[in-house]
Protein backbone atom coordinates (compact mmCIF):
# COMPACT_ATOMS: atom_id res chain seq x y z
CA UNK A 1 0.00 0.00 0.00
CA UNK A 2 1.28 3.09 -1.25
CA UNK A 3 1.45 6.15 0.83
CA UNK A 4 0.23 9.82 -0.29
CA UNK A 5 2.70 12.01 0.80
CA UNK A 6 1.76 14.54 -1.70
CA UNK A 7 -2.02 14.69 -1.05
CA UNK A 8 -2.89 15.07 2.19
CA UNK A 9 -6.54 15.94 3.03
CA UNK A 10 -7.31 18.99 4.92
CA UNK A 11 -10.05 19.18 6.89
CA UNK A 12 -11.99 22.04 6.42
CA UNK A 13 -12.96 24.14 9.68
CA UNK A 14 -16.13 25.93 9.75
CA UNK A 15 -17.93 27.77 12.53
CA UNK A 16 -21.44 26.36 12.91
CA UNK A 17 -24.38 29.04 11.55
CA UNK A 18 -26.14 31.26 13.51
CA UNK A 19 -29.87 30.22 12.33
CA UNK A 20 -30.65 34.12 13.99
CA UNK A 21 -27.51 35.26 12.37
CA UNK A 22 -28.58 37.96 8.71
CA UNK A 23 -28.09 35.84 5.60
CA UNK A 24 -27.45 37.75 2.17
CA UNK A 25 -27.84 37.70 -1.17
CA UNK A 26 -24.61 36.67 -3.13
CA UNK A 27 -22.55 40.05 -3.83
CA UNK A 28 -19.22 40.90 -5.59
CA UNK A 29 -18.27 44.42 -5.57
CA UNK A 30 -18.13 46.32 -8.73
CA UNK A 31 -14.98 47.53 -9.91
CA UNK A 32 -15.65 51.04 -10.74
CA UNK A 33 -17.39 51.02 -7.25
CA UNK A 34 -14.31 50.50 -5.50
CA UNK A 35 -12.41 53.14 -7.03
CA UNK A 36 -15.28 55.42 -6.54
CA UNK A 37 -15.14 54.39 -2.50
CA UNK A 38 -11.58 54.61 -2.54
CA UNK A 39 -11.33 58.27 -4.08
CA UNK A 40 -14.23 59.15 -1.86
CA UNK A 41 -12.11 58.00 1.06
CA UNK A 42 -9.13 60.01 -0.04
CA UNK A 43 -10.85 63.14 -0.10
CA UNK A 44 -12.71 62.70 3.22
CA UNK A 45 -8.73 61.83 4.88
CA UNK A 46 -6.91 64.94 3.08
CA UNK A 47 -9.16 67.36 2.51
CA UNK A 48 -7.10 69.93 4.41
CA UNK A 49 -4.54 69.65 2.14
CA UNK A 50 -6.64 71.53 -0.48
CA UNK A 51 -5.69 74.92 1.59
CA UNK A 52 -2.22 74.77 0.31
CA UNK A 53 -3.21 75.49 -3.17
CA UNK A 54 -5.49 77.83 -2.45
CA UNK A 55 -3.62 79.56 -0.15
CA UNK A 56 -0.44 80.23 -2.91
CA UNK A 57 -3.11 81.57 -5.16
CA UNK A 58 -4.33 83.46 -2.70
CA UNK A 59 -0.73 84.60 -2.01
CA UNK A 60 0.00 85.01 -6.04
CA UNK A 61 -3.35 87.32 -6.48
CA UNK A 62 -2.49 89.59 -3.41
CA UNK A 63 1.53 90.02 -4.83
CA UNK A 64 -0.33 90.26 -8.61
CA UNK A 65 -2.63 92.95 -7.13
CA UNK A 66 -0.21 94.92 -5.46
CA UNK A 67 2.42 95.19 -8.44
CA UNK A 68 4.97 93.68 -6.47
CA UNK A 69 5.26 90.06 -8.41
CA UNK A 70 3.17 89.71 -11.50
CA UNK A 71 3.34 86.09 -12.84
CA UNK A 72 0.87 83.71 -14.52
CA UNK A 73 2.93 80.43 -14.04
CA UNK A 74 2.00 79.62 -10.23
CA UNK A 75 -2.03 78.85 -11.84
CA UNK A 76 -0.59 76.95 -14.34
CA UNK A 77 1.94 75.04 -12.05
CA UNK A 78 -0.60 74.53 -9.53
CA UNK A 79 -3.64 73.18 -11.96
CA UNK A 80 -0.96 70.66 -13.02
CA UNK A 81 -0.17 69.73 -9.69
CA UNK A 82 -3.43 69.34 -8.44
CA UNK A 83 -4.74 67.32 -11.48
CA UNK A 84 -1.38 64.93 -11.29
CA UNK A 85 -1.73 63.91 -7.19
CA UNK A 86 -5.56 63.15 -8.22
CA UNK A 87 -4.50 61.26 -11.92
CA UNK A 88 -1.87 59.38 -9.72
CA UNK A 89 -4.11 58.17 -6.89
CA UNK A 90 -6.58 57.38 -9.83
CA UNK A 91 -4.61 55.18 -11.42
CA UNK A 92 -3.26 53.73 -8.54
CA UNK A 93 -6.81 52.23 -7.21
CA UNK A 94 -7.07 51.54 -11.17
CA UNK A 95 -4.33 49.25 -11.20
CA UNK A 96 -5.63 47.14 -7.85
CA UNK A 97 -8.69 46.65 -9.26
CA UNK A 98 -6.25 44.33 -12.17
CA UNK A 99 -4.11 42.93 -9.95
CA UNK A 100 -4.71 39.05 -9.49
CA UNK A 101 -3.72 39.54 -5.87
CA UNK A 102 -6.51 41.27 -5.20
CA UNK A 103 -9.02 39.28 -7.73
CA UNK A 104 -10.47 38.07 -3.86
CA UNK A 105 -12.24 41.93 -3.63
CA UNK A 106 -14.06 41.73 -6.69
CA UNK A 107 -15.57 38.09 -5.57
CA UNK A 108 -19.24 37.12 -5.00
CA UNK A 109 -19.61 36.65 -1.61
CA UNK A 110 -22.68 35.16 0.83
CA UNK A 111 -22.46 37.01 4.15
CA UNK A 112 -23.84 35.97 7.02
CA UNK A 113 -23.30 38.68 10.06
CA UNK A 114 -24.45 38.16 13.55
CA UNK A 115 -23.30 40.03 16.47
CA UNK A 116 -19.90 38.35 16.51
CA UNK A 117 -18.68 38.36 13.39
CA UNK A 118 -19.42 38.54 9.69
CA UNK A 119 -19.04 35.22 7.66
CA UNK A 120 -17.82 35.82 3.98
CA UNK A 121 -18.62 32.75 1.90
CA UNK A 122 -18.15 31.83 -1.55
CA UNK A 123 -19.61 28.75 -1.36
CA UNK A 124 -21.05 26.67 1.76
CA UNK A 125 -17.65 25.49 2.66
CA UNK A 126 -15.25 28.09 1.40
CA UNK A 127 -15.06 31.72 3.21
CA UNK A 128 -13.29 33.63 5.73
CA UNK A 129 -14.22 35.09 8.85
CA UNK A 130 -14.09 39.11 10.20
CA UNK A 131 -14.14 39.73 13.79
CA UNK A 132 -16.44 42.83 14.73
CA UNK A 133 -12.82 44.41 16.27
CA UNK A 134 -11.14 44.53 13.13
CA UNK A 135 -14.13 47.67 11.95
CA UNK A 136 -12.38 50.90 12.85
CA UNK A 137 -15.73 52.78 11.54
CA UNK A 138 -18.80 52.23 9.82
CA UNK A 139 -21.50 54.61 8.24
CA UNK A 140 -24.75 54.19 6.08
CA UNK A 141 -25.56 55.61 3.60
CA UNK A 142 -29.23 55.82 1.53
CA UNK A 143 -27.74 52.96 -0.69
CA UNK A 144 -25.18 50.84 1.61
CA UNK A 145 -23.46 49.67 4.97
CA UNK A 146 -19.83 50.77 4.84
CA UNK A 147 -17.45 48.72 7.56
CA UNK A 148 -14.17 50.65 7.31
CA UNK A 149 -11.21 48.17 7.84
CA UNK A 150 -8.38 50.34 7.29
CA UNK A 151 -7.23 52.94 4.58
CA UNK A 152 -8.72 52.25 1.55
CA UNK A 153 -10.11 48.52 3.28
CA UNK A 154 -13.51 48.20 3.29
CA UNK A 155 -16.95 46.17 3.31
CA UNK A 156 -19.53 47.23 1.01
CA UNK A 157 -22.74 45.85 1.84
CA UNK A 158 -25.59 47.44 -0.57
CA UNK A 159 -29.19 47.32 1.47
CA UNK A 160 -30.17 45.26 -1.98
CA UNK A 161 -28.69 42.13 -0.74
CA UNK A 162 -30.44 42.15 2.37
CA UNK A 163 -33.57 40.03 2.17
CA UNK A 164 -36.15 41.97 4.07
CA UNK A 165 -36.37 45.54 6.09
CA UNK A 166 -35.89 43.40 9.39
CA UNK A 167 -32.15 41.92 7.99
CA UNK A 168 -31.77 45.70 7.71
CA UNK A 169 -32.99 46.73 11.03
CA UNK A 170 -30.94 43.83 13.07
CA UNK A 171 -27.91 45.29 10.62
CA UNK A 172 -28.76 48.57 12.41
CA UNK A 173 -28.72 47.09 16.15
CA UNK A 174 -25.50 45.12 15.35
CA UNK A 175 -24.14 48.65 14.20
CA UNK A 176 -25.30 50.90 17.42
CA UNK A 177 -24.41 47.68 19.87
CA UNK A 178 -21.26 47.86 18.17
CA UNK A 179 -20.99 51.57 18.66
CA UNK A 180 -20.65 52.32 14.84
CA UNK A 181 -23.18 53.86 14.28
CA UNK A 182 -25.97 56.26 16.22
Amino acid sequence: MAKNYGAQQRAQMQAPSNPLAIKTKKYGLEKNKYIAMCMRQLFANQWKWAFLPLALVGLNVFLNLSGTYKNYWIYIFLAIGVLGYVLFWLIQFTGITQLAQYKQLFDKYRYEIDSRQIFMKISDKEGGMIKWDMILSAYKDKEAYVLEMGKYQFIYLPLAIFNNDNDRKLMDKIMRDKGLIN
